[in-house]
């Protein structure tokens, strides 16, 4: 049987668990997770991989003061790690089983998020305008994550042959999201300027953005990490604490106020259930007319 990951175990159990998932975001987290779980575990529980072990995982996540959906995760990592380990004779099928049935923490509410106001992202634009090759590259990029509501990772797959016209306007053709979604996503004008500029560096095919070296040698692709540092690099001279994913949130948020319907913004954004953009939105929650300033009290 399986005694709780001894180190020559753990190349292999990672692998188990991780070939076992198609979507590359997935794999990071899962990743991430199984490492967290190994690193608590080699401390915390003598006892080997059970349901109790699990169990008391849990609780710990839960004092550390993680969101749901962060232990969530976590535990589901876990869980497939056990199924994987039984199937591979490395555990008893019945205790595979037992920690399946080990309860996730409850989401009660949803978490506002983060985003953009209309007058922030315009600033955000205006304020990476530039004539170097970084500068048009950075530009582009914020114009598509911002103006598409494209996901960090769907940004750094781009293909340049993914910038197509259709029905008279500019499209990012055939993205590819997550669950292997496919989508088509709409370009606004000036996100759609961004991407020429940038392109005039000689980005005629292959991928849509690269890394430049030293600002003026342009290399092959550019990872999601990378993607990362480069909203980061503006959050931070912005003195506004905002990530990649906040931007997507962004194009949520203004598209509604501009009076886009809902159905549109879910197929922009590829989410497969309406409810989840709703979230984007943060429900029906209108903080310029919030239900406080109709208490008719006088401060």
């Amino acid at each position: 049987m399986l005694a709780l990951a001894p180190a020559w175990d753990w190349p292999r159990l990672r692998s188990l668990v991780l070939d076992a998932v198609s979507s590359p975001h997935s794999k990071r987290a899962y990743a991430l997770a199984l490492e967290q779980w190994f690193a608590w575990a080699r401390q915390s529980a003598p006892e080997g991989f059970t349901k109790a072990t699990v169990q008391r995982y849990r609780a710990h996540l839960e004092a550390s003061g993680l969101a749901a959906a962060t232990v969530n995760l976590r535990l589901s990592a876990v869980r497939r790690l056990a199924a994987e380990a039984a199937d591979n004779g490395l555990l008893a099928a019945e205790t595979a089983m037992a920690i399946a049935r080990v309860k996730g923490t409850p989401r009660r509410g949803a978490r506002l998020g983060n985003w953009l106001t209309r007058e922030q992202a315009s600033d955000l634009v205006a304020s990476s305008a530039g004539e170097s090759l970084r500068a048009r590259r950075d530009r582009a990029l914020l114009c598509l994550l911002v103006g598409c509501g494209l996901r960090r990772a769907e940004a750094a797959a781009l293909d340049v042959e993914q910038v197509q016209e259709r029905e008279g306007r500019w499209v990012l053709a055939d993205i590819l999201g997550k669950g292997g979604r496919v989508r088509t996503a709409p370009m606004p004008s000036w996100a759609k300027v961004a991407v020429d500029q940038w392109r005039e560096a000689g980005i005629r095919e292959g991928k849509l953005f690269r890394a430049v070296r030293g600002n003026c040698v342009i290399g092959q692709g550019m990872t999601a990490q990378a993607v990362f540092l480069v909203v980061e690099r503006f959050a931070n001279a912005m003195g506004v604490p905002f990530r990649p994913h906040d931007l997507r949130r962004t194009f949520a948020k203004l598209a509604y106020a501009g009076g886009s319907p809902l159905e549109q913004i879910q197929l922009a954004l590829g989410h497969a259930s309406i409810a989840t953009t709703e979230r984007y939105l943060g429900g029906k929650l209108n903080l310029a007319d919030a239900a406080c300033d109709r208490l008719g009290i006088g401060g």
